[in-house]
């Protein structure tokens, strides 16, 4: 097994001890490099002092999350590793997760992104996200099967095979920050190609701190849309109608409820 961990930062310092010091680093085959998009605070003085086996690349301002995992991905397809794991900065894995994310993609070629059961920060409870793309609310409900199939499952815990990039590709620039997953997913599935989740192993995904605004939510529509549109799997026709038409009714239903600044 030779695995590279892709970690993109910025203004790392909050996850550092989660995220780096466990115990899965250890793991055999394993390489990780930290992708620094311009922190302001002591991310990369501190990974330099207290992670020396870790590598880090500054890029000295932000270039966007897909972009910046696009660095590490090509650092692992001209290397020579068997495939990437794609861990974001407020994630971290059990030991023995990458051995398993790993050996469940050469047991099923077919699927493209594998990915572990995600809790959330407090290890208590699924992480939402992934109950609602996996379809099941507790840990109890978790299936016994090696892998299972889901439509989605956001990136912060993703492994892909060098094979899968060199099909597929890695994230679109069209994509600063958000939306470079579900178009990633949308290309997986033009190429026959699945995701699905281990139910054996976990990592933890501490997004509850995340503040939700109202510009958010008009942000995170407009990505959704902008997946939509560049659809591979649509006819032009339909990415157009099901991204164009969906941002009218938006509209529509944001005016009846007298929000016109929304619409």
């Amino acid at each position: 097994m030779k695995v590279l961990v892709v970690i993109v930062s910025y203004n790392f310092v909050p996850w550092l001890d989660k995220c780096l010091k466990r115990e899965w680093p250890s793991e055999n085959g394993v390489d990780i490099v930290v992708i620094d998009n311009g922190s302001t605070d002591d991310t990369v003085k501190l990974l330099k002092t207290n992670f020396p086996q870790v590598k880090v690349i500054e890029n000295g301002k932000n270039l966007g999350f897909g972009a910046a995992n696009n660095t590490g991905m090509e650092i692992a397809l001209k290397e020579g590793y068997d495939g990437v794991v794609l861990l974001n900065q407020d994630a971290w894995i059990d030991k023995g997760c990458i051995k398993a994310l790993h050996d469940a993609a050469q047991a099923h070629r077919d699927y493209a992104i594998v990915s572990p059961v995600h809790l959330d920060g407090s290890r208590q409870s699924l992480d939402k996200g992934f109950a609602v793309y996996t379809g099941i609310s507790t840990i109890d409900e978790l299936p016994g099967e090696d892998i299972v199939e889901v439509p989605f499952i956001n990136a912060a815990i993703w492994y892909i095979s060098t094979q899968t990039l060199r099909k597929t590709g890695l994230f679109s620039p069209i994509f600063f920050f958000y939306g470079e997953d579900k178009d990633y997913a949308n290309r997986v599935k033009f190429h026959r190609m699945k995701t699905g989740y281990v139910p054996q192993v976990f990592g933890c995904h501490d997004r509850a701190h995340r503040a939700t605004t109202h510009e958010h939510e008009l942000r995170d529509a407009r990505i959704y849309w902008l997946t939509e549109y560049c659809n591979l799997n649509y006819s032009l026709p339909r990415a157009f109608a099901l991204s164009v038409l969906a941002g009218i009714k938006k509209c529509a239903q944001s005016l009846m409820k007298g929000k016109v600044k929304d619409g």
